[in-house]
């Protein structure tokens, strides 16, 4: 198994992701609000690029099983249901729903690797259970930071370092590019204070001064979760480790 980390989706264009596996990372929100939405009975969840395509989709769904979430910059985009903020998407308001979701840096990730076989979606919350994942299907893995504005996010890294040390426990990895092989070294030096790391990086800081510090909190919990979201047929659902789609009810049930 080989191991790349690509440090924002800058570094690459979409057709590079065709017939990959591909693990999307975005820790500061949106990988740990769609982890948290599956989590809470979330059909399935619709990411997009651009607010206007998010409402022209919305427009043609049936509105009352249809959610808009989103946000541009930390806050929640004018109009629509729900933001980013994975607090929001509580059990009540997601239950059984199709969510549209755009934000500044993840969702633009995940439409970027649209192609790949298989496009997991990773968060600190449910590292392990997608590490079991991809020793099972023993690939090659591109994984995808979504970063900050196309640029480097420390927080992105350490959860790429944890996903890889964690595949390091049990499957053998024939080699890391450069960027996988710094994660690593550097999940390993920091340690696993979540909640103090993510609330000091650039993007934590950010989140910090707009009263969000509660979502630090949830989204630096390591391994709270064993939901595996996948990208299939321009949607998120819920994978269930045999190799096609489950719907979330079924699946919650299992938890």
């Amino acid at each position: 198994m080989k191991l790349n980390v690509l440090f924002s989706p800058l570094s690459t264009d979409e057709l590079f992701f065709t017939g990959k596996t591909t693990v999307v990372i975005d820790v500061l929100r949106a990988s740990s609000t769609i982890v948290t939405a599956f989590q809470n009975g979330a059909k399935e969840i619709i990411p997009v690029a651009t607010v206007e395509f998010a409402v022209k989709v919305s427009g043609g769904m049936f509105g009352g099983q249809t959610l808009l979430g989103g946000e541009r910059n930390t806050k929640k985009v004018e109009g629509f249901a729900l933001g980013n903020s994975p607090l929001e998407y509580t059990r009540e308001v997601v239950e059984g729903k199709s969510i549209i979701l755009f934000t500044t840096n993840g969702t633009k990730a995940i439409v970027k690797a649209k192609f790949s076989e298989y496009l997991f979606i990773c968060s600190l919350l449910n590292v392990k259970s997608i590490a079991e994942e991809l020793i099972a299907l023993n690939n090659d893995v591109e994984i995808l930071c979504a970063g900050k504005n196309n640029s480097f996010s420390l927080e992105d890294i350490l959860c790429a370092g944890e996903l890889i040390n964690e595949i390091k426990k049990n499957s053998e990895i024939s080699s890391l590019n450069d960027a996988a092989t710094a994660s690593s070294i550097l999940a390993s030096a920091y340690g696993q204070d979540y909640e103090k790391i993510l609330s000091e990086t650039e993007h934590g800081r950010l989140l910090v001064e707009n009263e969000f510090i509660e979502d630090i909190k949830h989204c630096a919990q390591l391994n709270s979760s064993n939901i595996i979201p996948v990208f299939n047929e321009g949607s998120i659902k819920l994978y269930n480790n045999k190799n096609n789609l489950t719907n979330a009810d079924d699946s919650i049930d299992k938890l």
